[in-house]
């Protein structure tokens, strides 16, 4: 059986350390550079043995069949390392590596470098290694192809899903209790409020306060996605509350660890302002944007 060949979704050029690299984006989310400017990258020049042909059995880049590197080349980098076939986005076919091993690659001169084992052929493979590896240190390999592709747009949505996907119900559940009476006891003593138990109806305030203080801080876009689900109605009331959209296995126990620490820090204030203040750092408000991806593939 013929095997299949992945497809790219996203192509660009990623412009570090004084040179470009062709880089792509496949279907299943590999992040891959281009064989042949991965090459010229390092500052190989010409072509190496087998450059030319994909062979998949070729297990190890051609710049790293140097007998003098070996010991310097881990276990994970040889199983990474297979070159990979696939169809570009406007037709035709390349040769690329995973993205993520370059770095790795570069790290097995500057090793051999460290140890004396670099030859003097090699050492200008080495001063550029260590100028690409500065660009890599910046914001990482992963978010350099991202951004050269146009994929990070892409990266966020499904990230920003899975989030979603994870904490919130596809329906609303029967109401239980969430949040403990010493979260609104704590609230109107840093305010100067009279307590006279939870029977007795809170200020309007205290639901925004609620908003703020959790639901924009427990996950990105989630406060987003709880008032589309769980609209106000004529009479700014909701038909649930907003926790009872929460997941029990992973959106539940977010929120008590939430307003644990909340409650931890409301304790340890004796104003709003100082309470605040705490909040801002040690739990920021989240938004849609994502720094990171949750879950990356090889």
């Amino acid at each position: 059986m013929k095997e299949k060949i992945a497809k790219a979704t996203h192509e660009g050029i990623l412009k570090i350390g004084g040179t470009t690299i062709k880089c792509a984006v496949l279907e299943d989310g590999t992040r891959v550079l281009s064989r042949i400017d991965a090459l010229r990258a390092i500052g190989r020049k010409g072509k190496a043995k087998g450059g030319r042909f994909y062979d998949k059995e070729f297990k190890l880049p051609v710049f790293l069949t140097a007998q003098n590197l070996k010991p310097f080349i881990t276990q994970d980098l040889k199983r990474n390392s297979t070159p990979i076939l696939f169809k570009r986005v406007r037709g035709g076919t390349s040769i690329g590596y995973k993205a993520n091993i370059f770095p790795e690659i570069c790290g097995v001169f500057i090793d051999a470098k460290d140890a004396g084992a670099i030859l003097q052929t090699q050492e200008h493979i080495v001063q550029q290694c260590k100028i690409l590896l500065r660009g890599f240190a910046t914001v990482g390999i992963y978010a350099l192809v991202d951004e050269a592709t146009g994929y990070q747009e892409i990266r966020d949505r499904l990230a920003l899903q899975s989030i979603l996907d994870k904490f919130l119900k596809k329906e609303f559940a029967v109401w239980a209790k969430r949040f403990p009476y010493e979260f609104y006891k704590q609230m109107f003593r840093l305010h100067g409020w009279q307590w006279r138990g939870m029977t007795v109806n809170r200020p309007s305030v205290v639901g925004k306060f609620t908003r703020d203080l959790v639901y924009e801080r427990l996950a990105p876009g989630i406060i987003n996605e709880l008032e589309k689900r769980n609209p106000t109605d004529t009479r700014g009331r909701r038909k649930v509350r907003h926790h009872q959209w929460l997941t029990e296995d992973i959106g539940h126990p977010a929120l008590a660890q939430h307003l644990h620490t909340v409650i931890a820090l409301m304790r340890a204030s004796t104003t709003w302002v100082n309470f605040h203040r705490l909040l801002e750092r040690a739990l920021p408000k989240k938004g849609d944007t994502l720094q990171l991806p949750l879950d990356t593939k090889d």
